[in-house]
């Protein structure tokens, strides 16, 4: 699965997407992609309808969940909260983690572009605020960029984004079609 912790709809997918693993015998990869997105003013009015629009979308899906989507306040370039998913992903912590960063972020308390503010997270979970940060600049950056390459190989342009089998399900509302590939594949849990 890639995802980009400023997607509401990557948001949307991450819990029922680790279901999966209780459903299906299978063991989902989650895989850091650093979606990129115009700002206002470098879009046309079509992509500006059409970004007003998904975030309306987005809540309507939450809602029933009990999540807060609220719309960035910039375009964030998440690469310090990505590498922060794979630092706590190397501690056991990425589920706790990625809640916890995506509940802060769509509710406007993480800056999700500040290595500090990222820090902060990561230590409020139990984990190294300074090893992070080495990670971040260091062994972090280089598993990032490898991330980045594999979606480049993998064709990724968009997240939430599923590959099973070479067979691309992008996003959040295409999960029920890729549990039934993964029936038709013999893995349901029995």
């Amino acid at each position: 699965m890639y995802s980009d912790y400023k997607s509401p709809f990557a948001y949307l997918a991450f819990d029922p997407a680790f279901e999966l693993e209780k459903k299906f015998r299978i063991r989902l990869r989650w895989i850091p992609f650093q979606l990129r997105v115009k700002g206002k003013g470098e879009r046309s009015i079509y992509s500006e309808h059409k970004a007003r629009y998904s975030y309306l979308d987005a809540r309507r899906w939450a809602k029933s969940r009990g999540l807060t989507i609220r719309g960035p306040l910039k375009v964030y370039d998440t690469t310090p909260a990505l590498i922060g998913g794979l630092f706590a992903e190397q501690h056991g912590r990425l589920l706790d983690y990625s809640r916890k960063v995506y509940g802060l972020f769509f509710r406007s308390e993480l800056e999700a572009d500040q290595p500090d503010a990222i820090a902060s997270v990561i230590a409020s979970l139990g984990m190294s605020a300074d090893d992070y940060r080495k990670y971040l600049s260091g062994e972090g950056l280089a598993a990032y960029d490898r991330s980045q390459s594999e979606a480049a190989d993998d064709h990724v342009f968009g997240v939430p984004l599923f590959i099973f089998e070479g067979e691309p399900f992008w996003g959040h509302d295409r999960i029920p079609i890729l549990e039934e590939r993964l029936t038709e594949a013999g893995l349901a849990s029995r």
